[in-house]
């Protein structure tokens, strides 16, 4: 049975159509949520190196606030009136980004990947607030309230990449697997 966007209902002052433009965007905020979830947690398994505790122990409370944002991110699309998908396949399917790409490292080198990776996920949440702002200040509140918690973790990860003159090692990376390489040089 395939799932609809589109509601047969929603809250008091959004068209079904608003509803199904909010819904579509917070299916992808929920993908991109569960895909980092689990990124997170991969880098949080395969960290080594004299910086391991540090990271290893960093990265928990994110994982954990990530799936708290997953699932505020599913409720508030069910409130709208919709269906939440978090399966793998729907995830794999919808996602316009690459896996994760590297393995067993350095903990600064998955630092690197992962400053890499959060750039992308702010990118996306700044063009989510951007577009449900007209719609809907209650869905604008969620996201902007997420990324602000997204950019702190960024700003976590850049602080062990910040040279002492103030650049970033990786800067100018363009992919992770490159970000991670910069980091430890």
């Amino acid at each position: 049975m395939p799932l609809q966007s589109t509601p047969k209902y929603t809250v008091p002052g959004l068209t079904v159509e608003q509803a199904r433009e909010l819904i579509d965007t917070l299916q992808m905020r929920l993908h991109t949520l569960n895909d980092l979830h689990l990124t997170l947690k991969h880098i949080h398994w395969n960290v080594v190196g004299p910086h391991f505790i540090a990271v290893h122990e960093m990265i928990d409370p994110q994982v954990d606030k990530v799936r708290a944002m997953a699932d505020d991110v599913a409720e508030r699309a069910a409130a709208l009136g919709g269906v939440s998908v978090g399966t793998p396949g729907a995830l794999v399917a919808a996602r316009t980004w690459q896996d994760y790409s590297v393995g067993r490292a350095d903990a600064i080198a998955h630092l690197g990947a992962l400053d890499v990776v959060y750039t992308g996920v702010i990118e996306d949440y700044r063009k989510a607030v951007e577009l449900t702002g007209p719609i809907d200040p209650a869905t604008e509140d969620l996201l902007i309230g997420q990324l602000r918690d997204l950019e702190q973790f960024q700003w976590f990860v850049r602080a062990h990449l910040e040279t002492a003159g103030g650049a970033l090692s990786t800067g100018g990376a363009d992919s992770e697997a490159e970000a991670a390489h910069r980091a430890v040089q």
